[in-house]
C-alpha cells in the first residue's frame, strides 16, 4: 500500500463528507462554516507542528515527543486536505507540484515563484 493510496483514501472520506450532515460529521462542519473554519485549524495546527517540532529539537531520542511531532503533522496534513477539497483540487494535484519541483534547487524554485506573481 503506498502513501499515495492512503492519502487518496482519505481525500475520497473527506470528498464524501461535503454533502454530508454538518451535526454528525467534523469534516462536514467544517466544509459547512466555509473557509475561515478550516482555515483557522490548519493555522492552529501549523502553530502546534512547529511547538512539536522545537521540542524534538531539544529532546532528539525522546519517542514521546517524536511521537508528537508525528501526530502534528498528521492534524495539519488532514486539515490541509480538508482545505484541497473545498476548492475542488487533490492530494493528487500536491504531488504533481512536488514531483515538478523534483530536482529544482529550492533557492531556485523559490525565485522562480517570485517572477511568476
Amino acid at each position: 500500500m503506498s502513501t499515495q493510496d492512503s492519502l487518496q483514501r482519505l481525500a475520497q472520506t473527506i470528498e464524501s463528507r461535503k454533502t454530508g450532515s454538518h451535526e454528525k460529521s467534523y469534516v462536514a462542519r467544517l466544509l459547512h462554516n466555509g473557509p475561515d473554519s478550516f482555515l483557522k485549524k490548519i493555522g492552529e495546527e501549523a502553530t502546534e507542528t512547529v511547538m512539536a517540532a522545537k521540542d524534538v529539537q531539544r529532546d532528539p531520542a525522546n519517542p514521546l515527543l517524536r511521537g508528537k511531532l508525528v501526530g502534528e503533522v498528521a492534524d495539519l496534513w488532514f486539515h490541509s486536505m480538508i482545505a484541497l477539497a473545498y476548492f475542488d483540487l487533490s492530494p493528487a494535484d500536491v504531488i504533481a507540484e512536488l514531483e515538478r519541483r523534483e530536482g529544482t534547487s529550492g533557492l531556485e524554485e523559490k525565485a522562480l515563484r517570485k517572477t511568476q506573481i
